[in-house]
């Protein structure tokens, strides 16, 4: 009986350190991960302040359409710098008004949201405002 207990023990031991010895061969495992996306909490928050994340938004004052609140002079801009060719009914759709505003923030990059989202927002000190609304969001 000791020894079936002693074999039983020495059989335990040995499965137990085979399977918590490292690999003969080094290997890595790489996880397939979808593509990055830095400006996605900021594209939210500036959505939520300009539309509530609305992309049929429209403000007739400053004519300023879609869900980032795209104006005229902005659009007219984008298409000058960038060849494109697109109206301000073209701003209704999501995917065209990101591609404008991705536009902008990259040329800041996107490690400063704060710079990114105030010169969306134009220039000035209520800037700093439409920042501090913004950033409640991030």
């Amino acid at each position: 009986m000791v020894k079936l207990k002693k074999l039983v023990l020495v059989s335990l031991l040995l499965s137990f350190t085979a399977t918590a010895m490292a690999p003969s061969r080094a290997s890595l495992i790489i996880l397939r991960s979808g593509p990055e996306k830095p400006y996605q909490k900021l594209i939210h928050a500036i959505g939520i302040v300009e539309t509530e994340c609305d992309t049929l938004s429209y403000n007739p004052q400053e004519k300023a359409t879609g869900y980032f609140q795209i104006r005229p002079v902005r659009l007219e801009d984008f298409n000058k710098r960038t060849g494109s060719h697109y109206t301000m009914k073209d701003l209704f759709n999501y995917k065209i008004s990101e591609k404008i505003f991705l536009y902008y923030a990259r040329q800041v990059g996107p490690y400063d949201p704060e710079k990114i989202a105030r010169r969306w927002n134009g220039s000035g000190r209520k800037t700093y405002y439409y920042w501090n609304r913004v950033k409640k969001y991030l």
